[in-house]
C-alpha cells in the first residue's frame, strides 16, 4: 500500500505580544499551553505551543510572538485560516460562551454541509470552529463547551491551485471532496485517508485584492504528520523524486522536521509524531516552565531577562 499523509501535525503562526496571545488561546478558545520554549533560531523570542489536553499531533497551533511585530496580511501563496473541530451540536455552546465574553464572531455559516463560526485572534488571524462528526471525540468542558477535538482543517489561499491539488492527491494520498463557489471565492476541499483529526485541507482562489505579508496574525507554515523517522525519510525521498527541494531532517526537540515549498508558495513541513511534548517535562505540568534546548541552556539567565513575563489564565479545565 502506498504511503499516505494521515493529516495535520501542527500549524505555526506569528503574533504580537505574548500575553494577549496566551489570554486568547487559553482563556477564550480553551486550548492548553503545552509548551513554553524559545524560537531555536532566535532564543530571545518565545515559541508557544497550544494543543488539546494530551498535546496530540493534529491539535497543535504554535506561535512566534514578537513584541514589535508589524501587522501581517493573508494573500495568495499563504495559509489564511485554521479551523478547529467541534462535535455535532457543539456550536450553540460556543456561540453562547463567545457572546458572554464579548468576543465577536461571524456565522453560523454553512460550508460543505457543515456549520461553522469564525473569530479573529488579537492579531487578526482567522480561526474557525467547524461542527463535524468526522474524527470528533465528543470531549466536553465543565461549562458544556466542546474543546478537545483538535484541528478540522487549514485553508490555503492560492493563485492557481491545480499543482497544489495534484501534490495532495497524487503524492500525499488525499481525495478531492468537493468544490463550492460563493462571493468571488472558489473553495476545493481535500481529505486525508482515514479522515481523522486535522484531515481536511481547503484550497481557495479569490478575486479579493490582497498582497500577502508575513507579520502578526499571519501563518508561517503548515506541518503534516509522519508517524516516525523512517516514514519521514520515505517522504523526503518521495518529494525529492517529484522535484521538490526538501531540507535535511532538523531536530526540533519535540519532533523532527523536514521543509519544502509547495507549488503555490506555502511553506510545508512534515513532522514526526515522536518524541512528543512530554519528552522534557511531565504531561501533568506541560507548559508551566520555560523549557530550553540543550544548545541554549547556558543562556537561561540571559534569556529569562529578555523574555517578557507570561501569566497563564486560570480556568482551563483541560490543564488538570
Amino acid at each position: 500500500m502506498a504511503q499516505t499523509i494521515p493529516g495535520l501535525h501542527h500549524v505555526t503562526a506569528i503574533s504580537g505580544p505574548p500575553q494577549a496571545n496566551v489570554d486568547f488561546y487559553v482563556g477564550t478558545l480553551l486550548q492548553r499551553l503545552v509548551k513554553k520554549t524559545v524560537n531555536f533560531d532566535d532564543p530571545g523570542t518565545y515559541h508557544l505551543y497550544y494543543g488539546n489536553s494530551r498535546a496530540e499531533p493534529g491539535s497543535i497551533l504554535t506561535f512566534f510572538p514578537f513584541v514589535d511585530a508589524g501587522p501581517g496580511r493573508a494573500g495568495p501563496g499563504m495559509a489564511s485560516a485554521v479551523a478547529y473541530a467541534v462535535p455535532k451540536g457543539g456550536l450553540d455552546a460556543w456561540m453562547m460562551a463567545l457572546a458572554e465574553a464579548a468576543v465577536e464572531f461571524d456565522g453560523p455559516l454553512e460550508r460543505f454541509g457543515e456549520q461553522l463560526i469564525a473569530v479573529t485572534d488579537p492579531d487578526g488571524l482567522r480561526i474557525e470552529l467547524i461542527e463535524t462528526d468526522r474524527g470528533a471525540t465528543q470531549s466536553i468542558s465543565t461549562d458544556g463547551t466542546p474543546v478537545d477535538d483538535g484541528f478540522h482543517s487549514v485553508t490555503l489561499w492560492l493563485d492557481n491551485p491545480d499543482r497544489t491539488a495534484r501534490l495532495l492527491t497524487d503524492v500525499f494520498g488525499y481525495t478531492n471532496a468537493g468544490e463550492a463557489s460563493k462571493g468571488g471565492e472558489t473553495r476545493q476541499r481535500f481529505l486525508a485517508a482515514g479522515q481523522g483529526r486535522g484531515s481536511a485541507i481547503d484550497l481557495i482562489t479569490s478575486n479579493a485584492a490582497s498582497i500577502g505579508r508575513q507579520g502578526a496574525g499571519s501563518i508561517h507554515h503548515v506541518a503534516f504528520r509522519a508517524e516516525n523517522d523512517d516514514v519521514q525519510k520515505g517522504w523526503q525521498d518521495t518529494l525529492r523524486s517529484h522535484g521538490f527541494d526538501v531540507t535535511p531532517q532538523i531536530d526540533r526537540q519535540y519532533f523532527n522536521a523536514i521543509y519544502f515549498r509547495e507549488p503555490g508558495g506555502v511553506l510545508f513541513e512534515i513532522a514526526t509524531d515522536p518524541p512528543g511534548f512530554a519528552t522534557d517535562e511531565p504531561m501533568e505540568t506541560l507548559g508551566e516552565a520555560l523549557k530550553l534546548p540543550a544548545q541554549h541552556e547556558h543562556l537561561r539567565d540571559q534569556i529569562d531577562r529578555i523574555l517578557p513575563p507570561v501569566t497563564i489564565p486560570k480556568g482551563d479545565s483541560r490543564a488538570q
